[in-house]
């Protein structure tokens, strides 16, 4: 029976993540709801509210945008959907997978208590 939550040591395989200590990658973990994914299934739609921040652990997703040519691929380690929770504005693109995948996504409280606070930091660099 596959979990419902993701567990800290996959999130822990999410370089954005990894610098978190133990124990809040456990409270973030517990926060996150797992999915498989089907090919050719939509996560997110562009132009559609932003109400979830994913992290990819398997598979491979695409990323469109309209009026921009090309795509993106996200890979097991990758994440998205931050733009959308952190400045509340609407999706900026389309992503849907290309193989089976499996994410884990939490809702717009976990993103603002757990992963907000990594992009407001200083770079340490």
């Amino acid at each position: 029976m596959p979990r419902s939550s993701a567990t800290a040591h996959e999130l822990n395989r999410v370089a954005l993540l990894a610098g978190l200590p133990g124990e809040t990658l456990a409270r973030l973990a517990k926060a996150m709801e797992r999915q498989e994914v089907a090919p050719g299934t939509v996560l997110v739609r562009e132009g559609d509210p932003g109400d979830r921040f994913y992290v990819v652990f398997s598979g491979m997703l695409a990323v469109s945008q309209q009026g921009y040519g090309g795509r993106n691929v996200l890979r097991p380690g990758d994440y998205f959907g931050e733009v959308a929770l952190a400045m509340g504005m609407p999706r900026t693109a389309t992503v849907s997978a290309i193989t089976p995948a499996v994410v884990a996504s939490c809702d717009r409280e976990a993103f603002d208590e757990f992963i907000r606070p990594l992009f407001s930091e200083p770079d340490a660099s």
